[in-house]
C-alpha cells in the first residue's frame, strides 16, 4: 500500500536525513587502502548512536529471507551490487566501496547510498561511478506530483545508455518512511508515463544500480550480497526525497569525499 506523509512526519523524516547524510560524508572520508570493513560498520553504528537514532537495516528481515540482516551498514565491494556484510576484509586500491545506510529516526525510516572509488580506478570505473551518481539526480529532477515511476526509471536508464554502461533490473528503488521498505516499487528501467502516479506527500528512495557488463544478479556465498553473475564492477547511488506538487525535496543530502 503507497502511503502519503503527513507535514509532521516529512518534518521528522528531514531531522533523520540531515543525520544520515551527515554520517554517510563522515563514512565516505573513511573509505581508504587498508582499512577493514567492520570499522566502517563500528563507526556507522557509534555516529547513529550518538545522533539519538536506530540502525534500520540492523536485524531487518526481507519477506522470504531465512535469517535477518546481521549489520547496520551495507558495505559491497566491486561485483557486490548491495547488500554486502561488513567484515574483516580490507579495502584494496582499485576497489568501488558501496555505502548503503538506514536510520530510524522518532519513527521514521530513511535511506542513503554512495559509491567511493579507491584510487587508482582502472577505465572505465571512474566513468561508471559518476554516471550512477549522474542518473541518481537525473531520477530525481523529474519527480514531482503527477509524473510516473516509469518517467523516472526512462530518465535513469537513459544515462545508463548514454554511458554505455547497464542497469541492474532485478533490483530497484522503492518507498519509504513509515518502513525499510514500502510501495511502490521504483525500477530504474521503464517507459515514461508507465507504472505508478507520484502523488505530493509520497517518500520514496531512488536508488540507481550500474555495471560495466552484465545485468544478471546473484546472492553471494555470505547470504545476503547481490553480486553480478559474471563479476562486472558495479556502482550504487540513492537518496531519499519527498514528492512535492512542483517537484521534490531531497531528505538525506550528503558530501562525497
Amino acid at each position: 500500500m503507497i502511503t502519503i506523509k503527513t507535514d509532521e512526519d516529512i518534518a521528522l523524516l528531514r531531522e533523520g536525513g540531515k543525520h544520515l547524510g551527515m554520517i554517510l560524508s563522515a563514512l565516505s572520508r573513511k573509505v581508504r587502502v587498508g582499512v577493514e570493513t567492520q570499522e566502517l560498520e563500528d563507526e556507522a553504528r557509534r555516529m547513529i548512536a550518538e545522533c539519538g537514532d536506530v540502525p534500520s537495516f540492523l536485524n531487518y528481515q526481507a519477506d522470504g529471507a531465512d535469517t535477518p540482516f546481521p549489520a547496520a551498514l551495507c558495505i559491497s565491494l566491486n561485483d557486490e551490487v548491495v547488500h554486502g556484510i561488513p567484515s574483516s576484509r580490507r579495502i584494496q586500491a582499485g576497489d568501488i566501496v558501496g555505502l548503503d545506510l538506514g536510520l530510524v529516526h522518532d519513527g521514521t525510516y530513511v535511506d542513503a547510498a554512495l559509491s567511493v572509488g579507491v584510487s587508482p580506478l582502472s577505465e572505465p570505473l571512474p566513468k561508471l561511478i559518476s554516471a550512477t551518481r549522474e542518473a541518481l539526480m537525473a531520477g530525481i529532477r523529474v519527480v514531482k506530483a503527477g509524473k510516473t515511476v516509469g518517467d523516472i526509471g526512462a530518465a535513469v536508464m537513459a544515462v545508463a545508455e548514454k554511458n554505455g554502461f547497464a542497469v541492474i533490473r532485478d533490483l530497484a528503488g522503492h518507498g519509504v518512511g513509515y518502513a525499510v521498505h514500502e510501495d511502490p516499487i521504483i525500477p530504474n528501467w521503464g517507459r515514461p508515463g508507465s507504472g505508478e502516479r507520484l502523488c505530493a506527500g509520497m517518500v520514496i528512495a531512488i536508488e540507481p544500480m550500474f555495471t560495466t557488463g552484465d545485468t544478471a544478479v546473484l546472492v553471494g556465498k555470505d547470504g545476503f550480497a547481490f553480486v553480478t553473475k559474471k563479476g562486472s564492477m558495479s556502482a550504487h547511488f540513492e537518496h531519499t526525497v519527498v514528492v512535492t506538487e512542483h517537484g521534490s525535496e531531497i531528505l538525506t543530502a550528503y558530501k562525497e569525499s
